[in-house]
């Protein structure tokens, strides 16, 4: 897709410490995890490749927690606690924003994927990345 059809998006976290800006599809496919952690806080994976996600503010308000093998990065402002994107396992060259953290999501029409989670290994030949 060029450039031109990318819709320029911005958030963050709920006390506005962390804050971002993304280009992203118009109709970007995402995921919806039933994971431990997906689910308890109800995310909403918007994966964004690196190069057009920028950290506007907050590098230093955010906090990082791993578990199970370690390979995600999850990022937490130390403030409110919100989780408004992370460095996802599963897609490696992006960033998995987290829908709810849009400040406007007005001009997207995503596709959303149910992805089970809880059976990682087994579920992720089954997904676009």
């Amino acid at each position: 897709m060029s450039e031109a059809a990318l819709v320029t998006i911005e958030g963050g976290c709920h006390c506005r410490a962390v804050r971002f800006r993304a280009d992203v599809e118009p109709r970007p496919k995402m995921l919806r995890c039933n994971c431990s952690i997906c689910s308890a806080s109800g995310y909403l994976h918007l994966f964004v490749p690196h190069e057009r996600f920028t950290l506007i503010q907050g590098r230093d308000a955010i906090t990082s927690y791993r578990f199970g093998s370690g390979q995600a990065e999850h990022l937490f402002c130390r403030f409110c606690g919100i989780k408004s994107f992370y460095q996802p396992r599963s897609h490696p060259d992006c960033w998995s924003v987290h829908f709810a953290c849009l400040d406007d999501a007005t001009g997207l029409a995503p596709e959303i994927t149910e992805f089970d989670g809880k059976n990682w290994e087994g579920a992720i030949s089954g997904i676009d990345r």
